[in-house]
């Protein structure tokens, strides 16, 4: 198949899950909308959450907006320095506005095809920096590495800190019949059997393209781990790392000042909703478009926040990073790399006239 053709079919297929998910979001939300509209006796043609979401977006408090966006631009800043870092391993020195734009318009690439944007910032910065897009990919690798790193740190913290939120969660909507403790057996077991079963086929699954393409990733991840042993100064990177995930965090947290119904959450709840909209971003739709909703509505709810608040909350944490951040900083960043890297013409070079 032509490589264009598969990628227009990929953009289509990512493209078509992340919409149908937040479709299937929005679907649900505006249903419980419309019935919580009629126990309190509005009428449905003057309850739509449309409406309802189009109202939150005016009553945000936008000066924290300017503030998330800020600390994403910041995080940013903090990757291309992170990079630089990695990229020096190979020998290069490379400039800190290349490695930041490119980042940004790599951001922007992941808006229109879910991972394509590593290929992007890889190819843009070889160009640039005139260096093997082969071995700055290599970077991007290890760079992702420490992004899953950190991510699994944050999970296990939010599990040791708010695992009883999510336990009490689960037992208030179990609860202790005998259908829902029937069922937890079934699914542990199935789970048994199932890690059971791939033992046993392990030499079919092998030759399996799907596994050949997961033990690829495995061993790009391990490939990615052993290159670090090579960093110059690994408390540079463990600082940036943490500078960035922080900032992560924080426009998670920041988003819950900007939203009145959130306004009154803590900083344990910024945790639980900024881990579970990770997860909701890891999944290979534009931007975590849908997914990231759909996870952060459900993180919300443990924290006792109606669907449709939490729905609004997620539109405006997603789409104030991704317009006004991905977006807005990756078209300009298309618009000023070529220009920072022009190469000055002949006629542009004065020669240099001798002093004796």
């Amino acid at each position: 198949m032509p490589k264009f053709i598969r990628s227009l079919l990929q953009f289509i297929l990512f493209t078509g899950v992340g919409a149908l998910i937040l479709y299937l979001v929005y679907r649900g939300q505006n249903a419980s909308y419309v019935a919580d509209c009629a126990l309190k006796g509005i009428p449905e043609s003057e309850c739509s959450l449309m409406q309802k979401l189009k109202s939150d977006f005016a009553g945000v408090n936008y000066w924290w907006i300017l503030v998330i966006v800020s600390a994403f631009i910041l995080s940013n800043v903090l990757r291309a320095h992170r990079w630089l870092i990695l990229i020096r391993t190979l020998g290069v020195q490379a400039r800190m506005s290349n490695a930041f734009f490119t980042i940004m318009v790599g951001y922007f690439a992941n808006m229109g095809l879910p991972r394509i944007g590593e290929v992007v910032r890889a190819g843009l910065f070889a160009k640039y920096e005139n260096i093997s897009a082969g071995k700055v990919m290599g970077t991007i690798v290890v760079d992702r590495v420490l992004d899953l790193l950190s991510l699994l740190f944050a999970i296990i913290l939010a599990l040791i800190l708010q695992g009883n939120i999510l336990l009490q969660f689960f037992e208030e909507k179990l609860g202790n019949s005998i259908l829902a403790q029937t069922w937890l057996y079934v699914v542990l077991a199935l789970g048994v059997l199932s890690l059971i079963l791939l033992y046993r086929l392990r030499h079919i699954i092998k030759r399996w393209p799907l596994y050949q393409r997961i033990q690829h990733i495995v061993e790009g991840f391990k490939d990615g781990l052993r290159s670090l042993r090579r960093i110059e100064h690994p408390w540079q990177v463990f600082f940036d790392t943490v500078g960035i995930w922080l900032l992560y965090y924080l426009m998670m947290f920041l988003c819950f000042l900007a939203f009145e119904p959130t306004s009154h959450l803590g900083g344990m709840a910024g945790l639980m909703v900024f881990v579970f909209g990770g997860l909701g971003i890891v999944f290979p739709s534009p931007g975590g478009m849908g997914t990231f909703h759909a996870m952060v509505i459900m993180a919300l709810a443990l924290y006792g926040i109606n669907g449709n608040d939490a729905f609004s909350f997620a539109n405006i944490q997603y789409f104030s990073i991704q317009l006004l951040g991905c977006v807005l900083v990756g078209i300009i960043g298309l618009i000023v790399l070529p220009i920072i890297n022009r190469k000055p013409k002949a006629d542009d070079i004065k020669p240099e006239t001798s002093t004796v």
